[in-house]
């Protein structure tokens, strides 16, 4: 059997297994308070293994007090090698396609980020380390295939449902949405990866070509001369998901910031100039620069990265940062250069809150994000939800009064405070709905009501907090 036929095979056996997961009733899950069943694949139906990432499982639960929380760690850290991962050689190079869980495509942004929290084993377990490289290679492919698009196929024969998108999406692309952090996603795993193993070989012909084309694409996006190549329209209308002015989105005033169309959650903007987005391609045209300086020799481009993250930097500062009324100078979450500003959040990452877990200190303002995280989870946010399931902030995607176990996730690891830590894992503990894994969202009455049973990215993220706790703060994960 061929390599693609079985990741359908042991795909099609954790999708049934997480399908009769999500009808299970709650109270048949787990209900024993001493005894909690796996509910990872078997090991024959699992996508992909990795011998660290099952040495470092066995090793956190031992420091996890409570059942249940090592239960739910146990099922969540290990979800996207368990049933993601579709892993082969492909012209004498490892390719690794990824898809997001529910969804048979692969995101630039989820696969890098699906992948993430393994990334410190790499060195453990060659087979692991392979697979990053994979990615890399494949995330490669994807962006010369298009870099304006988001999600793509493996499968180039194989027919999106946008299939109606206007401009038609080209064989192999899922979704044409043009999203800052799809390609500053697939620049942080290349430098990651290097950084972690100070391996040079993914730097290869193609690679360069597509990280030059990643920059040359967010230059274009600066929509200097008023004009752009890309636009978007969808024949099946969604206010989340259309744009206005025929697919090009709001006017902007070009002022060096980069515009977005589209958020990560996959809705459109209402200003073109997010803001989380554009501070993190600060930080991916830096590590850009450092990888051309460090690993090519290519320092006039180097140079070119370097000057062009200072431009956004100092375009932020002058025009993404307002005095509010009751926190003092925030970060808006989307603006147009004219002076318009949207004050919300998105609990897809990049967020606001989540600026802290992603970038370094010098890519971001601590003052003004702290600020802007005390606005985002307090009531004067109009997306921050409570009620008698939880609490946490949502968005406009999944519709009022839905709550992101994800946006939960990110205030915990981007917290300093252990009180505010412990009470977003009792949140989340609370509010899994038995199932032993994270959703997209839970409505904020009633934990059943989620969206989303197969969420891999979700899943891991909550496990890479786990690890975290489990380095950092291992008294906090045996008070629980």
């Amino acid at each position: 059997m061929d390599n693609r036929r079985l990741f359908i095979k042991k795909t099609a056996a954790a999708t049934a297994a997480m399908a009769m997961l999500a009808d299970t009733p709650a109270w048949a899950i787990g209900s024993d308070n001493d005894t909690y069943t796996s509910n990872r694949p078997v090991p024959g139906d699992r996508t992909f293994t990795s011998k660290a990432v099952e040495k470092t499982i066995k090793k956190v639960k031992k420091g996890i007090s409570n059942p249940e929380l090592s239960w739910m760690f146990e099922n969540c850290f290990p979800n996207t090698l368990d049933t993601t991962v579709d892993y082969e050689m492909i012209d004498g190079k490892p390719d690794a396609f990824i898809i997001t869980g529910d969804i048979d495509a692969m995101w630039l942004r989820d696969s890098t980020a699906q992948v993430w929290p393994y990334l410190p084993l790499v060195t453990q377990d060659d087979q692991l380390k392979n697979l990053f490289k994979g990615l890399i290679n494949r995330q490669t492919k994807c962006i010369l295939l298009d870099p304006y698009a988001n999600a793509f196929f493996k499968d180039v024969n194989k027919e999106t449902e946008w299939k109606d998108d206007k401009p038609k999406p080209k064989p192999g692309v899922h979704e044409r949405k043009w999203e800052i952090d799809s390609l500053c996603y697939a620049i942080r795993l290349a430098y990651g990866y290097y950084k972690e193993t100070g391996d040079t070989t993914v730097f290869d012909e193609e690679w360069k070509k597509a990280s030059k084309l990643a920059v040359q694409t967010l230059r274009t996006e600066q929509r200097k001369d008023g004009t752009s190549p890309y636009s978007f329209e969808r024949e099946r209308w969604n206010t989340s998901v259309g744009e206005p002015f025929r697919g090009t989105g709001r006017p902007i005033k070009p002022v060096g910031l980069i515009a977005c169309i589209f958020r990560p959650s996959d809705d459109g903007t209402m200003y073109p100039f997010l803001v989380p987005s554009n501070l993190f391609a600060v930080q991916a045209l830096t590590e850009l620069s450092e990888i051309y300086k460090e690993a090519i020799g290519d320092t006039a481009f180097s140079r070119e990265c370097a000057d062009f993250s200072d431009e956004v930097k100092a375009a932020i500062e002058t025009y993404a940062i307002s005095e509010h009324l009751n926190y003092g100078k925030i970060y808006a979450y989307e603006v147009d250069g004219f002076g318009n500003k949207v004050f919300i959040d998105d609990p897809n990452i990049p967020s606001l809150v989540a600026t802290r877990y992603l970038l370094k200190p010098e890519h971001y303002n601590e003052t003004v994000y702290q600020n802007t995280r005390k606005y985002l989870l307090s009531d004067d946010n109009p997306y921050y939800f409570k009620g008698k399931a939880g609490e946490g902030q949502g968005g406009p995607h999944a519709g009022k009064d839905t709550i992101w176990p994800m946006g939960i996730i990110l205030r915990a690891m981007t917290s300093t405070d252990d009180d505010e830590i412990v009470f977003c894992i009792k949140l989340l503990m609370n509010t899994h709905a038995g199932k032993g894994f994270m959703h997209e969202t839970f409505h904020k009455d009633d934990a059943s009501k989620f969206s989303r049973s197969w969420f891999a990215w979700a899943n891991t993220l909550f496990g890479e907090l786990i690890v975290k706790l489990y380095n950092e703060k291992p008294a906090l994960l045996r008070s629980i």
